[in-house]
Parts: C-alpha cells; structure tokens; sequence
C-alpha cells in the first residue's frame, strides 16, 4: 500500500508539472512568436505556412520603426509617464499606507474601504468624466493631463497598509516620538527603510501600470509627439493592413523595459507577497 501511494503521488506531481509547464509554455509561446518576427523579412512574415524561426536575421525592421515614426520621442515620453507615475505612487502608497496602517482616527475604515473600492470599478467607467474635468482645466493634449490618472494606486496603498501594520513594530515609532522626533522623520528613517521589499513591489506594479497605457493617451493626446509607445504602435497598423515586421520590431522595444525591470526586482515582490500577503 505505501509503494502504491508513493507511486501514485510521483504519477500526480509528475503530471502537475506536465500541466504547469504546458501553460507555461503557452503563455510564453505569443512572446517568443513576437521576437522572432521582429527579424524576419517582409516576405518570410507573408509566406504560408508560417515558419517560426527566419531563415535570414535581419534587423532592419528596428531601424525601419525608428526611421518611420518618432519612435525615440515615444520611448521618452514612456519613460516620463512611468517614472513620474511611478514615484508618485511609491510616495503616496507609503504616506497613506502607513496612516490607515499604524494611526487610529474617526472614520479609518470607512475611508479605506473607500479607496479599496476605487480598485473595484473599472477605469472606463469614469474615464469620460475624468476626460470632461481635464476639458475644463485645459489639460487635454498635455503631459499632466496623461499622467494624472496613474498617480495613485490603490493596490498599491492596500499592500503598504498590509504591510506596515504587520511588519513595523509600533514600539519602534513610539521610541522615536520619545526620542523627539516628528511624524515625518518617522515616516522617512523609521517606515521607509524597513519597507524596502514592499515599496519595490509597489514600485513595479506602478511602472508596469505606467509604461503599457494605451486607451486614456488614446483619448487625451492628439499631438503625436505626446503618445507613448504603446500608443505609437498604431503608426504601423494602417486602415486595411498593418506593417507586421515593424510593429513586432516596435512591440519588442516597447517590452523590453518592462521586463528588465520585473527580471531585477522579481525577487522583493515574491517576498513581499510572501510576508504580507495574507495578513489582515
């Protein structure tokens, strides 16, 4: 009986994997058809049936993206928006955080539960509204007006309130307020410093949130040298066709970043969700 569960259990992990690695494969196999492409020739793009791997690695579609569209202005505007929206979170997601996590006022919950909700209702559902004020304030068409929306995060104040209320012992806040020290110093050499792993977190899932806009620099930019580069993809997509080889090539730089970023810090968000994910 012990060898047939033995048995029995290698047959099951061994059949886990099988599964896990098919999807794996799965959801990678999209990505790797997009490299690829990037190098391929017009004429390998068209042939049917498709091969997966060029015969010839050529890298003109990249020059050929740069050299048809402002794509060097669009990676820039990329890196604004996510930087700028990404540093503003990180800033926010700690201040509140660390407020609906260590301070007691009249109404905590209620306003928490409030900023939970943001995260429930989706951003098209105020976009028009949103995209109306930005019409009165003469914000439409700037780099203000695009940024606004991805100042603040929601998640990201849940998962620094998470955080701080499990991970930051009150004790140490209480010496430093014996030691004379104001709310802010606490804030800045206490909470931040112990934070590290969660504010790394945070920070990714906001320049991740940053860099792949597509739908509100769609609606608020009309000057091309404001999109970004998901955006400026649709230089290459035409009314009846697209330029496959350059849109893969521009698809490919447009990733890059993002997993650069995912592949040097993947390490602290696995931690953090680790120790705090599952702590109320």
């Amino acid at each position: 009986m012990a060898r047939k569960r033995s048995l029995g259990r290698r047959i099951g992990l061994v059949a886990c994997h099988v599964v896990l690695m098919t999807g794996g494969l799965l959801m990678v196999l999209p990505m790797l058809w997009m490299l690829v492409t990037a190098f391929k020739s017009a004429a390998e793009i068209a042939i049917w049936p498709p091969v997966f791997l060029p015969k010839e690695w050529s890298f003109e579609n990249f020059s050929g993206a740069f050299e048809t569209a402002p794509f060097a202005r669009f990676f820039l505007n990329s890196v604004l928006i996510a930087v700028v929206s990404t540093v503003s979170v990180i800033v926010t997601s700690l201040v509140a955080g660390t407020v609906f996590g260590k301070y007691q006022f009249p109404g905590r919950g209620l306003l928490f539960g409030m900023v939970l909700a943001t995260a429930i209702v989706p951003f098209e559902a105020y976009m028009i509204p949103l995209y109306i004020q930005l019409v009165d304030i003469e914000w439409v068409n700037t780099y203000q007006g695009i940024i606004l929306p991805y100042l603040f995060m929601a998640f990201g104040i849940f998962l620094m309130r998470q955080h701080v209320s499990s991970a930051i012992p009150t004790e140490l806040m209480e010496a430093g307020r014996v030691d004379g020290a104001g709310e802010w110093w606490i804030m800045a050499r206490v909470i931040a410093p112990l934070s590290g792993n969660a504010l790394s977190a945070v920070g990714i899932f906001a320049f991740i949130q940053g860099w792949g806009i597509f739908i509100w620099p769609l609606l608020v930019a009309n000057d091309q040298m404001l999109f970004n580069m998901e955006l400026g993809l649709t230089a290459f997509q035409f009314r009846f066709s697209a330029d496959t080889g350059k849109l893969m090539a521009g698809s490919v730089v447009s990733v890059v970043p993002m997993l650069i970023v995912f592949i040097l810090l993947r390490r602290r968000i696995i931690e953090n969700m680790a120790l705090t994910g599952l702590k109320g």
